[in-house]
């Protein structure tokens, strides 16, 4: 079977993701599928770097904007909305470019990961938050030691949300997440991708863009957009869409918890280790071309790239 063709441009935050796929897409006429786990909410603009309202009117965008910040959405609910976007840009005739810096996200799509038989029981996981609300944080991991000690080992005890969900697991199926992640890549891929992964030498100089990045935010508004969602009953703590860096740090400050200040330096902080993250994940995922971004990005190298594997 003919594998359809795919391509994606990774890399850490701050690196010039965006700006790079809109530059290709437009010269290959492609359309640009996101893959970013905090873009996908409505209403969080600032803190997660969406694309602009005039660059998203340069090229179409998908699987961005479109998630209530109050629901739960997962990498397996990424995985079908992104094979389906996939089938409609197809059936157009239209390439679809993905973007993003969430390496599960995409290389699960990649892979052929199946999170099919891996249900869900919504009451049990509200019954197991609130365990941990009573018990502490510690309690809830023993009990995934005791049932699944492999999938303990590779998840930090205060990750309250992969430890019910590696208990919910187990619950729902009888077998333990470790089980399923075994398992969940017998399919092969039915897709072909070509990957760009930006890259730096100098890591100096990811930092130094991470942090004018954060001061813009802030200077555009952060704060206020939080305070504004937050007050709305929109953007609620403990919720993922709450977690996302930028916006966590801020509610600290709404209440009273730290000051602003305080607050920049900690997203900061937390963005250039979260970087430090991505760059490992994708140096060591599926391979790709390599861009570094504190040289000059040579567009023609990229879009001859593209062109040759898309006529092979």
């Amino acid at each position: 079977m003919k594998k359809t063709k795919i391509i994606s441009i990774t890399g850490p935050t701050a690196s010039g993701k965006t700006a790079l796929a809109i530059g290709l897409a437009k010269r290959i006429g492609a359309q640009i599928v996101s893959c970013d786990s905090m873009q996908i909410y409505k209403y969080l603009e600032i803190g997660t770097a969406k694309p602009t309202a005039e660059e998203r009117a340069e090229v179409k965008h998908h699987l961005i904007d479109f998630v209530d910040p109050r629901d739960n959405y997962s990498c397996a609910s990424y995985v079908d909305d992104a094979k389906a976007t996939i089938a409609t840009l197809g059936s157009n005739g239209i390439i679809p470019l993905f973007c993003g810096g969430t390496g599960l996200y995409i290389d699960s799509l990649v892979s052929g990961t199946d999170f099919s038989d891996a249900g869900s029981d919504d009451a049990y996981r509200e019954e197991l938050s609130a365990f941990a609300e009573k018990n502490g944080n510690a309690a809830l991991f023993d009990l995934l030691k005791k049932i699944d000690p492999e999938s303990a080992a590779k998840t930090h005890e205060n990750n309250v949300k992969r430890v019910i969900r590696a208990l919910e697991i187990h619950h729902v199926t009888g077998k333990t997440k470790s089980y399923w992640d075994s398992v969940s890549r017998t399919s092969e891929s039915p897709y072909d991708e070509l990957r760009f992964v930006i890259d730096f030498k100098d890591r100096n100089v990811l930092y130094s863009r991470i942090d004018s990045r954060v001061d813009a935010m802030f200077d555009k508004g952060l704060f206020e957009e939080v305070k504004s969602l937050s007050a709305s009953g929109i953007l609620v703590r403990g919720t993922t869409a709450a977690q996302a860096i930028g916006y966590k740090e801020i509610i600290d400050v709404i209440d009273g918890l730290t000051s602003l200040d305080e607050a920049n330096a900690l997203v900061k902080k937390n963005t250039r280790n979260y970087a430090k993250r991505q760059l490992t994940w994708f140096r060591r995922g599926q391979g790709g071309v390599t861009v570094f971004a504190d040289e000059s990005i040579n567009y023609e190298y990229i879009v001859n790239i593209c062109e040759n594997y898309l006529i092979s």
